[in-house]
């Protein structure tokens, strides 16, 4: 017998429902343009399972506890002294997760005396982190710099102002250097997401920041591995101070298991293929160009256009937006609806990720599905 359901969830669940935003899972099989594996590393990683057999692990093989119990090892350290250089900084600190990467190193920044910035289309990871701060927080309009001063000069205490490289919904870039210029005059300190922006952007895959030459300039920076680099896990790089404070502040780390000897031969292997992928990138900026390109003959769909892997073609109300998403899986081709109120109500989109494996053929069915879709679903609507 199933245990009674409490009317908070029956509730939520029928709203959702009624507005066309009930969230499901469903396994990817087809044309692959939803997934943040933007230099298919992941399918590399998968050849490479074999690979297993021959790695010499010293000790115990999976996990004993946190890192500040008994899951610290030598290969850890020298995991994240490798990962500390190649980011052009003092230290490093793996976490579990971006999200638990975020939810560290946001929610232990800062006092009530101190005050969090925030651009207002930042993660629901840095939200979250935010959220756990007992500083005082504001939002600021995405990417205004006019309004992110005024807020910053009304700012009491150490002041952190938390954006993105690359924004996850838009796919559109943070002003890096103009926020690196504003920080310094104000006297504040620059957390950046690079989530989307790791092994996309820079020769070897750095990153924004260092592609633009600014990672003395930023306090914090987050990569995640589960984008580009094809895994899981992520690392927060900066000043062997600010180390030292998550280890002992930073609840997610302090908290959660460590990572196994398994998984850290595989962000090491990850890592190895990201900064060797110059083919995978300079194929994925071909892509994008054809993307652009692709654009501008089907005029009829309004596109958002960025330089990042990410691209979206809105298809306002959520009725609307996951009809195109089922007519595209219906043709093997797999793009997510983005409903509000994860963006705005009216901006509901299908999100288009890119990936050096697609083709321009693929790009060229895309278009052709969304224009029937989305001409179907305004005729109906």
């Amino acid at each position: 017998m199933s245990a009674r359901i409490p009317k908070t969830v029956r509730e939520a669940l029928a709203e959702r429902r009624a507005t066309d935003a009930l969230r499901a899972l469903v396994p990817v099989e087809g044309v692959d343009l939803c997934s943040n594996d933007y230099l298919g590393i992941s399918r590399e990683l998968a050849k490479l399972v074999p690979c297993l057999a021959a790695v010499r692990v010293e000790g115990v093989l999976g996990a004993t506890g946190s890192r500040l119990v008994s899951g610290t090892t030598a290969r850890h350290e020298e995991i994240e002294s490798l990962l500390a250089k190649f980011h052009q900084s003092e230290a490093a600190l793996l976490l579990g997760s971006g999200y638990e990467a975020n939810l560290g190193l946001l929610g232990s920044l800062g006092s009530r005396h101190c005050t969090i910035l925030y651009d207002e289309l930042v993660h629901a990871s840095m939200r979250d982190g935010i959220r756990l701060s007992s500083a005082r927080s504001y939002s600021f309009r995405h990417n205004d710099l006019d309004d992110l001063s005024k807020k910053m000069a009304q700012a009491r205490g150490d002041c952190f102002i938390a954006v993105e490289s690359v924004y996850s919904m838009d796919g559109d870039c943070a002003p890096l250097v103009e926020l690196c210029e504003l920080c310094e005059r104000h006297g504040a300190h620059l957390v950046v997401d690079e989530a989307h922006g790791t092994g996309v952007f820079g020769a070897k895959g750095e990153g924004l920041v260092q592609s633009l030459g600014l990672q003395t300039r930023v306090f914090a920076r987050v990569h995640t591995f589960g984008k580009a680099v094809g895994y899981r896990g992520a690392v927060i790089v900066g000043t062997h101070q600010l180390r030292e404070y998550l280890v002992n502040f930073a609840r997610p780390f302090i908290y959660s298991t460590a990572f196994d000897l398994v998984s850290l031969w595989y962000v090491e292997t990850a890592y190895t293929l990201m900064i060797n992928a110059v083919t995978q990138r300079a194929a994925l900026a071909e892509l994008i160009a054809a993307y652009h390109s692709l654009a501008g003959e089907f005029s009829s769909l309004e596109t958002l256009q960025t330089r990042s892997p990410i691209q979206a073609v809105i298809v306002p109300t959520n009725r609307a937006v996951v009809g195109v998403e089922r007519a595209l899986a219906q043709e093997g081709i797999f793009a997510k609806a983005i409903r509000s109120p994860t963006v705005p109500a009216g901006r509901e989109r299908i999100r288009l990720c890119l990936h050096s494996f697609n083709t321009q053929d693929d790009l060229r069915r895309v278009f052709d599905v969304l224009s029937r879709a989305v001409r179907s679903e305004v005729a109906h609507g």
